[in-house]
């Protein structure tokens, strides 16, 4: 498609996926690199540039070795999903046999990949330029299941509902689509599943207006020599001219169509995959081996929060005018959600019983993976309940938690190949001391980055009860929390916490220092002040990423004072998830390799938009609103510098 469409369009079917409970990942290759989760400042890169190639299967090879930057093609797309272990695939119409393909034998690679790899694609059919008879033909002698989906079985041609062909099967809906591809993926088959979905009737082209198009785009391409590679593009650049954009139209309306169906289909396989006995999908796929991606073990609870009309609650048994809603929470699973929202698709390592709590529970992360998460017998799933003044302030929490300590040394061990690959590991403070040990133990033994969220103040000290803080690589606590993890390692603390935000920056500076011998960095979360981030100077900036320097060494150890984004007090809605979400950008940009100010400006973003939110992670938070694009765009109040004791 011509620019700006291009990138309109990709943007929104983005949007859909999610919308529609999915995580989507747009795949390319950037200066190199191959992307699978494209962030938005990216996607314009390809939307704008003239010089970007055309990557299928052969070309990536030779691409990468020579930095360049391109659109993979299906047969490219495909190839890459699986190697990352993404099992459903959409576009808008697949490559095939091409109109003269028995003499020519100019055959796409996309039906060579279907008939090689087990991936699900989601199309509308293949392109109307082509031989659909042959192309269904081919597609039976290589091994791939094709099923029309909807109330037809006759194969769509792209622009068009009609073909004059019939395709062997047909699946009347998500479900059903989702149990074929599963059962394809459980036998091991090593080949595709081709779904063919018809464009919407009231946005379809006319398929005599497009025929005629396209038999004119043909001759003129016969007689200008144009082939291979060049001859698609071609195709449909003309096609669109000839039919005075109806083409174009259609093609968006039909790609946004198949995102839609193919993200519930996604949802649906998920479903499927999680009933598994077990809980264990591995055997969905050919390749056992978990890849690197980060890990968080920790909570999940079922929140309740009441937050007040007024600014003060009346105690003695009135009722305060509120507003009540159930959300979901827990530390680890806000920091998850966020992460998951930011396109990172964190393993998390969880617990929660066989009731109706979970099922909701499950309902609502199914963005998420939840194969790490047990449901146990005989146990509640963990409930909270928040008590919120009308200016946000939480005045009151109540827990049922009791089904936390079940995330034991023994269950986290079965995940001990997920540990041992996480470019990063993130534990909360709702974890037992043991299976904190255990982890650390681990972390010790791989040189692991592993980062430790206190979660309240009578959980804050866990890890510092032995040595196993010691492996730690960062720790986020807030003032209350910093207090009482210096208290438990025997360092003066304040009997009083400061109010004044200068005094406030002393006393956690002071408090801070002393860790430093063993942790690389504490991130010193000061609610609407904003964050602190204390640790070893690096090129003029605290340094997050524990692998540039070496604990302990003789840097010289400062902090960065970087003020909240401003908001009223009326337009915060929920505190609960903000810290999270904080620390879930601050992650991400880490993940990324950002430098500091990006990393903690992400974070800053992240939790700017769930303090607006009844949810503690904000369903607004996604990898265009919290990007590098998106902190370069935003005016930010001057950082402090401030030197460590």
């Amino acid at each position: 498609m011509p620019y700006p469409q291009n990138l309109s369009m990709a943007r929104e079917v983005e949007e859909i996926v999610r919308t529609n409970g999915s995580v989507p990942a747009t795949v390319g290759v950037i200066n190199g690199c191959i992307r699978v989760g494209l962030q938005d400042e990216e996607l314009e890169f390809l939307a704008k540039a003239k010089n970007v190639v055309k990557v299928s299967r052969r070309d990536l090879p030779y691409v990468l070795s020579q930095g360049l930057s391109g659109g993979t093609t299906v047969a490219g797309t495909i190839f890459l999903a699986h190697k990352a272990r993404i099992p459903v695939f959409v576009t808008g119409g697949i490559g095939g046999v091409h109109r003269g393909g028995e003499k020519t034998l100019d055959v796409s690679a996309d039906l060579t990949e279907l008939g090689r790899t087990p991936v699900a694609v989601i199309s509308a059919g293949v392109k109307s330029i082509l031989d659909i008879g042959r192309t269904l033909e081919h597609l039976e002698t290589q091994g791939v299941c094709v099923a029309t989906f909807g109330e037809s079985r006759e194969f769509p041609a792209f622009f068009s509902h009609q073909s004059g062909f019939q395709a062997p099967y047909q699946v009347q809906n998500e479900e059903e689509a989702a149990q074929m591809i599963g059962r394809s993926l459980m036998l091991q088959m090593g080949s595709g599943v081709l779904i063919a979905v018809p464009c919407p009737k009231d946005q379809a082209a006319s398929g005599q207006l497009i025929e005629e198009a396209t038999q004119q785009a043909l001759n003129e391409a016969l007689k200008k020599g144009i082939t291979g590679k060049e001859l698609t593009p071609f195709l449909l650049r003309r096609v669109n001219e000839l039919s005075r954009g109806e083409s174009l139209k259609a093609n968006i309306a039909l790609i946004k169509n198949n995102a839609r169906v193919g993200s519930r289909i996604a949802v649906a396989l998920n479903r499927i995959q999680r009933a598994q006995e077990g809980r264990d999908s591995s055997h969905w796929n050919d390749n056992k081996s978990p890849l690197p991606r980060p890990v968080v073990i920790g909570g999940i609870n079922v929140d309740i929060i009441a937050k007040a009309k007024d600014a003060a609650i009346q105690y003695g048994g009135q009722t305060n005018p509120s507003t009540v809603r159930k959300s979901f929470g827990g530390v680890g699973r806000n920091l998850a959600d966020c992460l998951s929202h930011l396109g990172k698709t964190p393993f998390l390592i969880s617990v929660v019983g066989q009731d109706e709590h979970a099922e909701s529970v499950f309902r609502y992360c199914r963005h998420m993976d939840m194969t790490g998460v047990a449901q146990l017998k005989g146990h509640h799933t963990a409930t909270y309940c928040a008590v919120i003044t009308g200016g946000g302030e939480l005045t009151l929490g109540l827990g049922d938690m009791d089904i936390h300590q079940q995330i034991t040394e023994q269950y986290v061990s079965q995940f001990k190949d997920y540990l041992c690959l996480a470019p990063l590991i993130c534990i909360d403070g709702n974890v037992p001391v043991s299976t904190i040990e255990y982890v650390c133990r681990i972390a010790r033994e791989h040189h692991l980055t592993v980062c430790y969220e206190p979660t309240d103040m009578d959980k804050a000290s866990k890890p510092f009860l032995s040595n196993s803080w010691r492996t730690l690589a960062c720790i986020s606590p807030n003032l209350r929390e910093l207090r009482a993890i210096s208290q438990t390692l025997g360092y003066p603390v304040p009997a009083d916490l400061p109010s004044k935000l200068e005094d406030i920056l002393e006393t956690a500076v002071t408090l801070a220092s002393p860790l430093l011998k063993e942790l690389h960095c504490v991130v010193v979360t000061l609610g609407q002040h904003g964050v602190l981030v204390c640790g070893r100077n690096v090129g003029g900036s605290v340094s997050l990423h524990p692998r540039i320097c070496n604990k302990g060494a003789a840097e010289e150890l400062c902090a960065t004072y970087y003020p909240a984004i401003p908001v009223s007090q009326e337009e915060i809605v929920n505190v609960s998830g903000a810290g999270d979400s904080l620390m879930a950008g601050v992650m991400t940009g880490m993940l990324t390799g950002e430098d500091t100010d990006v990393c903690i400006r992400l974070g800053l973003l992240s939790a700017n938009l769930s303090l607006r939110s009844f949810e503690p992670v904000s369903p607004a938070i996604n990898p265009t609103s919290v990007s590098v694009a998106a902190v370069k765009a935003q005016s930010w109040p001057g950082a402090k510098w401030l030197k460590l004791p």
